[in-house]
C-alpha cells in the first residue's frame, strides 16, 4: 500500500491474505446497474480502507478514487510521473525546478458556484501549507497571481520533485477552506459530486456526475459508488455476485477471481518490510545499533515468505525500490541471508543477546494479517519480543504515521521516479520516515541528487539505496505488487497511476 495521504499519502497496502474463513458478504442484492444490456450507467468499486473525511489536504492517493470524484489538482500526473493537463491547461517550469507558472482552463467552477481561479488556486496552496500531514512539502512554496488565469508559483530552492507536488493539491472552494468544515462533505470541482443523501460514512458513498465537467467524456458513468469493504472473502464475493465492479485483492484469493472469470491486473511496485525509523535508538536504545537492525534482516526465510505466505505471486528481495528505477540496483546479491545463528551472534556482539521488547503497529486487514506471526516468531528467535499493535478504522494511517511506533510493518508502493521513494521514504522530513531523524550521509546524497536530471542521478540514487542497505534501516522481504480483480464488463485501461497501485478512476471505461 504505497501509500499516505498520497500525497503523501502515497501509500499502499493490499487486503488480507488471511480473513478466508469468515464470509460475512454484502447483504444486499447486486446493485451494479447496466449490467445487462445497454450502456452501463453505474460503476460500483469496492475500496479496502475508509476514507478520513473530506479534507483535501487528508486524501491519500492510494485508493483515492473518491478524492479524484470530487476534487481537482493543477496538473495531473501520468504513469511515469509526466505532467498532464487538469486545473492548469499550459505551464513553464523555471529553471532547476524552482517554480512554476501555469495558465489556468476558464470557465470552471466549484460546486458552490465559484469560480476555479487563480484566487483559488492560491487559496489551496496556502491551505495545503499549513494543514495535514504533508504541510513541510508545500511550506518553500510562494504563490503569486498576475492575472486571475495565471498561478506563479516560486521556491527557495530547486525541487526535483515539483512536478509531483504540484499534482498531490486537491483543490476545494476558498469557501470551503474557511469554513472550518472540510471534514463534513467536499466542495470540489471534480467530474462528480457526492450525493449525501445515499452515503453513509464508512460504508457507502454516492456520486453524481457533473455533466458540466471540462474531462467529462473521460468519465462515462453517471453515477459512481464506493463501498467499503474490508474483508477480502466479502470484497471476493461481492465481485463475484456483481454487487461491485471492482476490488483490490491479495494473492490469497488470485485464483478464486480467475477461476471467476475476472479480469485480473497484477502491478508489481510494492515491497513488504519493516521500517527501523528508530536509526539513532531514541525510544528503543538497541534499534540505534546497526549490528542489531541487520540481525533483524537475518531471521526472515524470504523465499518461504514468497512461497507459502504469498502463494508464489511475490520474489524476495534486500531493496526497497521497484524494479526498473534509477536507485535499484539489479543483480544486487541479498547481504542478509536467512541464518538464525549469525542473526543471534550478532545480537550478542551488540550486547543484546537477551533481546528487548518492541511495540510494532500493522493494519487489520490489509495483506499483513499472515505476516504479522512470522514476524513474531522469527524476531522470536533472536529473543526480540513483539507487542503487536492492531490498527483499523479511518484513522488507522494517521496512527501508524504517528512516529509513536519506531518500527511499522507495511507494504509500500514504489513511484516510477524513485527519488519519490527516497523523499517519501528515506528522508528526515519523509512520510514513512516516522522518526524524522537526520543522518548527513542522507542529506548530503540527496542535496547531489536534488541539483540532477532523475537519469543523472542515477548513481547517486543508487549510492543512496546502498547506504540505507549496509544501514539496515529496512527489513525488506518481498516485492509484492497490487492485484486489481474486476468485472469482465467494465473496460479498465492500462493504470496510470504514477504510484504503479490500482487504476486510476479515470482509468475506469
Amino acid at each position: 500500500m504505497r501509500r499516505t495521504t498520497r500525497s503523501a499519502l502515497a501509500v499502499t497496502t493490499t487486503m488480507s491474505l488471511a480473513g478466508l474463513a469468515a464470509l460475512t458478504g454484502c447483504t444486499s442484492a447486486g446493485t451494479t446497474s447496466g449490467s445487462s444490456g445497454g450502456a452501463r450507467t453505474t460503476l460500483t468499486l469496492g475500496m479496502t480502507q475508509d476514507i478520513q473525511g473530506w479534507d483535501p489536504t487528508s486524501q491519500p492517493a492510494y485508493q483515492g478514487w473518491a478524492a479524484s470524484a470530487v476534487y481537482d489538482s493543477l496538473i495531473r500526473c501520468g504513469a511515469n510521473g509526466q505532467p498532464e493537463p487538469d486545473v492548469a491547461t499550459s505551464w513553464t517550469f523555471a529553471p532547476n525546478n524552482m517554480g512554476v507558472t501555469a495558465h489556468l482552463r476558464s470557465g470552471m467552477r466549484f460546486s458552490d458556484g465559484s469560480p476555479v481561479d487563480a484566487a483559488a488556486v492560491k487559496a489551496n496552496f496556502e491551505y495545503a501549507k499549513k494543514h495535514g500531514g504533508s504541510a513541510a512539502r508545500f511550506a518553500d512554496m510562494t504563490v503569486t497571481t498576475p492575472d486571475k488565469s495565471t498561478v506563479k508559483i516560486t521556491l527557495s530552492k530547486p525541487n526535483p520533485l515539483l512536478t509531483a507536488r504540484l499534482c498531490e493539491v486537491r483543490m476545494g472552494s476558498p469557501r470551503f477552506l474557511a469554513s472550518g468544515k472540510t471534514n463534513k462533505a467536499p466542495v470540489g470541482s471534480g467530474p462528480y459530486t457526492l450525493d449525501a443523501s445515499a452515503t453513509t460514512a464508512g460504508s457507502t458513498y454516492t456520486f453524481t456526475k457533473n455533466d458540466a465537467y471540462w474531462d467529462s467524456k473521460r468519465f462515462p458513468y453517471k453515477k459512481l459508488v464506493i463501498k467499503v469493504i474490508t474483508n477480502e472473502t466479502a470484497a471476493i464475493n461481492a465481485l463475484k455476485t456483481d454487487q461491485i465492479d471492482g476490488s483490490l485483492i491479495t494473492q490469497a484469493t488470485y485464483s478464486q477471481a480467475e477461476a471467476a472469470g475476472l479480469k485480473v491486473q497484477w502491478q508489481k511496485s510494492e515491497v513488504t518490510r519493516l521500517l527501523i525509523t528508530d536509526h539513532l535508538g531514541k525510544k528503543v536504545p538497541a534499534l540505534g545499533n546497526v549490528d542489531v537492525r541487520r540481525a533483524m534482516n537475518m531471521v526472515f526465510d524470504k523465499e518461504a515468505i514468497a512461497k507459502n505466505l504469498y502463494r508464489g505471486l511475490a520474489s524476495p528481495t534486500a531493496q526497497i525500490f521497484r524494479a526498473g528505477t534509477q536507485a535499484r540496483i539489479n543483480g544486487l546479491k541479498d547481504p542478509y541471508p536467512y541464518d538464525v545463528e549469525a542473526a543471534k551472534a550478532l545480537m550478542a556482539k551488540a550486547g543484546y543477546a537477551k533481546g528487548f521488547t518492541l511495540e510494532m503497529p500493522y493494519m487489520q486487514g490489509q495483506g499483513l494479517d499472515a505476516l504479522m506471526p512470522v514476524v513474531k516468531q522469527q524476531l522470536g528467535l533472536i529473543n526480540i519480543k513483539v507487542k503487536q499493535v492492531t490498527l483499523s478504522g479511518p484513522n488507522a494511517i494517521g496512527e501508524l504515521l504517528s512516529g509513536k511506533y519506531p518500527v511499522p510493518m507495511w507494504a509500500l508502493g514504489n513511484y516510477a521516479d524513485s527519488r519519490q521513494d527516497i523523499a517519501d521514504y528515506v528522508l528526515p522530513d519523509g512520510i514513512w520516515n516516522v522518526e524524522h531523524q537526520q543522518d548527513p550521509t542522507v542529506n548530503k546524497l540527496w542535496n547531489t541528487i536534488s541539483s540532477k536530471t532523475s537519469e543523472q542521478s542515477a548513481k547517486d540514487q543508487q549510492a543512496l539505496n546502498q547506504y540505507v542497505i549496509d544501514q539496515a534501516w529496512f527489513v525488506p522481504m518481498v516485492d509484492t505488487g497490487t492485484i486489481y480483480a474486476s468485472n469482465p464488463e467494465v473496460k479498465i485501461n492500462k493504470s496510470t497511476d504514477p504510484a504503479g497501485l490500482h487504476p486510476q478512476l479515470w482509468d475506469f471505461q
